[in-house]
């Protein structure tokens, strides 16, 4: 007899999601994207075995990928594809739970990885499939990209790691954050930078590196990556739950500060982040109304952020990965997926800024 499931910590089903933003969106020719991106990874021997090959297909990168970047070149989704599914590959490798991966292991990794990304002809990292595949990434990405849209992308590249280090200290040291501390260096894990800096180079927006660094937009960047992060942390829960001590997300953050279970900490962790919501659609508005007439780059790039956020809740909602877990399932569930709904206002009435100096700051730009 087939044991059962082990039920979610999070209760029955995932709460609405509130998202006022355009969904479903994807790229034409995400077919295509798909198909070269497998045939890449399949070249290059990137899983080891049929049952990795499963798993790692079953993230689904280039569904994530052709939905947060629903318009623009082909070559260049193409290979953000490619780079989404060499990264959930380190992803998995950094939460895989097992003694060598530790603190020390992730930051040697990330650093090595970054100066490849910086001097390609470094060879600071052993060889085998992994690296093959990602000199390969490295040279085309070099190739592709100016040098701002490169340093971007390293930056950027920067904060996923230095995000992963952060959240694997703090599991190596068997302790739960402090919330502040959570919404203010856990989101970083996400790579919001990371994928914003392909979104524009496909879409060929050339936005100026005062316009990219002001408070304003840079508020706005940390809003979208904090409602990704923390949709993620949802998405993703049962993936994780098997781990002790507990997964460093918000919603075990918020459990072990208010002391209750998981499924009662779900309502805080979603009230917060659709207070972060109502502030990115807001801010949004505000620079998108506040451009200049002609400032089509700049309402480019706001519309990206847009679909990063709309994209990524429409991907996890389909993506085997999270809807049929691994630490449930010997090999993930083709057509598994979660019957999300959606929500038409924030979960909380209390809008303005939280009872958190993290967060709070972003708001003082909605009124310029």
């Amino acid at each position: 007899m087939t044991a059962p499931l082990r039920p979610s910590r999070l209760g029955t089903g995932l709460p609405p999601f509130y998202c006022p933003l355009p969904r479903d969106l994807v790229h034409p020719e995400a077919k295509e994207v798909e198909s070269r991106a497998v045939a890449w990874l399949d070249a290059f021997g990137l899983y080891p075995d049929p049952v990795e090959r499963a798993w790692g297909l079953a993230t689904h990168s280039a569904d994530f990928s052709c939905r947060i970047i629903p318009d623009g070149d082909v070559e260049a989704v193409l290979l953000f594809t490619q780079w989404n599914y060499w990264a959930n590959a380190v992803d998995d490798w950094q939460d895989s739970g097992s003694d060598e991966v530790g603190t020390a292991a992730v930051v040697e990794h990330g650093v090595r990885l970054l100066r490849t990304i910086e001097d390609p002809g470094a060879s600071v990292l052993p060889d085998g499939p992994m690296t093959r595949a990602l000199r390969d990434l490295v040279d085309r990405t070099h190739a592709m990209l100016t040098p701002y849209e490169l340093r971007r992308f390293v930056e950027g590249t920067r904060d996923w790691l230095l995000g992963a280090a952060w959240r694997a200290a703090r599991a190596e040291a068997g302790s739960m954050p402090g919330l502040n501390d959570f919404v203010a260096m856990g989101p970083l894990a996400n790579g919001t930078r990371f994928s914003l800096t392909w979104s524009d180079v496909a879409r060929g927006s050339r936005l100026s590196a005062d316009v990219l660094s002001s408070p304003a937009l840079t508020a706005l960047t940390d809003a979208a990556g904090f409602v990704v992060s923390a949709d993620n942390d949802l998405f993703s829960y049962d993936k994780d739950d098997h781990l002790e001590p507990r997964e460093v997300n918000l919603v075990n953050v918020l459990a072990h500060q208010e002391g209750c279970s998981p499924a009662e900490a779900v309502p805080l962790a979603v009230a917060l982040r659709d207070r972060v919501m109502f502030l990115f659609t807001g801010l949004r508005a505000r620079l998108e109304d506040g451009s200049d007439g002609g400032d089509g780059q700049l309402r480019s790039h706001l519309a990206a952020l847009g679909h990063y956020v709309a994209g990524s809740i429409a991907w996890q909602t389909r993506a085997p990965r999270y809807a049929s877990p691994r630490n449930r399932y010997e090999l993930p569930v083709p057509d598994a997926r979660f019957p999300v709904r959606y929500a038409e206002q924030p979960s909380t009435t209390g809008t303005g800024p939280p009872d958190l100096p993290a967060l709070a700051s972003w708001w003082r730009h909605l009124h310029g």
